[in-house]
């Protein structure tokens, strides 16, 4: 029994497109949303299911959870859902660093999954995105040090952020004014740091995820990462500029060997036709999309790549319906 809470947002609607596409084993599928969608309805395998309110009651009739309807309502029911008896997969930011609960890629650290106490937890898309390379060159060489730029796209604030750079786009190649409502900043034709709260340390929030999602999944608290989150006028998709750095001496050969072999990975790294990773070929993409593979000129044995992985999927929903499919 499966229950989606959020099924209206974009990730909530992407976790029902692969339910069904993977062809997930499960009894029952019950859709919450807010109430303003209660109601409506959705096609799934042949069946009209329809939107319901959330209950405050903490039973979802569901063994397993996903959650995406936002931090504020996983901090108020997710252990309400979890001690009804539901494997809660968490797709929001409320309990990633919570040492009751274990962060996962499946790809990279399953084993934590079978470790939970009730609720499970879904990385930041552009940790994962990240990590799906970075990982597998961990495991092979002991990573140390990262750089990171993201990329990032507007998918990332929800249906809501699309539709702004789509309006915004229209508006201005029509000389009109580009209302602002999503983000802080105009985002057609232009870019801007991450629309996130800045710390004292000058890193914003996003920057500050990627470090400490990384060093649990990794489990390596001593991993240094500094990046620099940013969001660009692209619909879907987010990709990332990384230079890392490792225990032993690293040759791109050894890099492309390690990647080429790793799960979920595609190699697009032909720099003959200048074919590398891009967002445009990474969306709807389960894979995350790796190139631009070289030698750190400013460190010998570093290596510099390319990533660009579709966040709505495998940043968000595909890595949770993974997680659930560790135990169906």
């Amino acid at each position: 029994r499966v229950a989606v809470v959020g099924a209206r947002g974009a990730v909530g609607r992407e976790i029902l497109n692969l339910l069904e596409e993977r062809a997930f084993p499960l009894s029952e599928l019950r859709l919450y949303s807010s109430a303003r969608s209660a109601g409506r309805r959705v096609s799934f395998r042949g069946e009209e299911l329809v939107f319901e309110e959330l209950p405050e009651s903490g039973d979802l009739q569901a063994d397993i959870v996903f959650s995406s309807a936002g931090g504020s309502i996983s901090r108020k029911h997710a252990w309400d859902w979890a001690n009804a008896g539901a494997t809660v997969i968490d797709n929001t930011s409320a309990w990633r660093l919570d040492d009751r609960v274990p962060l996962v890629v499946p790809e990279v650290n399953a084993d934590a999954a079978r470790e939970h106490n009730g609720i499970i937890a879904n990385p930041n898309c552009s940790t994962i995105i990240a990590l799906m390379a970075l990982a597998p060159l961990h495991r092979a060489f002991g990573l140390q040090r990262a750089t990171v730029a993201t990329y990032q796209a507007v998918s990332g604030a929800g249906a809501a952020g699309v539709t702004e750079l789509e309006q915004q786009s229209r508006a201005v190649l029509a000389g009109e004014p580009a209302e602002t409502s999503v983000f802080q900043h105009v985002i057609a034709f232009n870019l801007f740091s991450h629309d996130s709260e800045v710390g004292e340390d000058g890193y914003n929030e996003e920057e500050r995820k990627l470090l400490l999602e990384s060093r649990k999944i990794l489990a390596a608290p001593e991993l240094r990462i500094s990046a620099t989150c940013v969001r660009v006028p692209v619909f879907r998709a987010h990709s990332e500029a990384i230079h890392a750095e490792f225990a032993q001496e690293v040759t791109p050969e050894m890099a492309r060997e390690v990647l080429g072999a790793a799960a979920g990975v595609k190699l697009v790294d032909d720099p003959a036709s200048n074919s590398f990773p891009m967002p445009i070929t990474a969306s709807g993409q389960d894979d995350v999309l790796v190139g631009r593979i070289r030698q750190d000129s400013s460190r010998p044995g570093s290596i510099a790549l390319f990533v660009a992985g579709d966040q709505v999927r495998k940043g968000a929903a595909l890595n949770a319906v993974q997680i659930a499919e560790l135990f169906s």
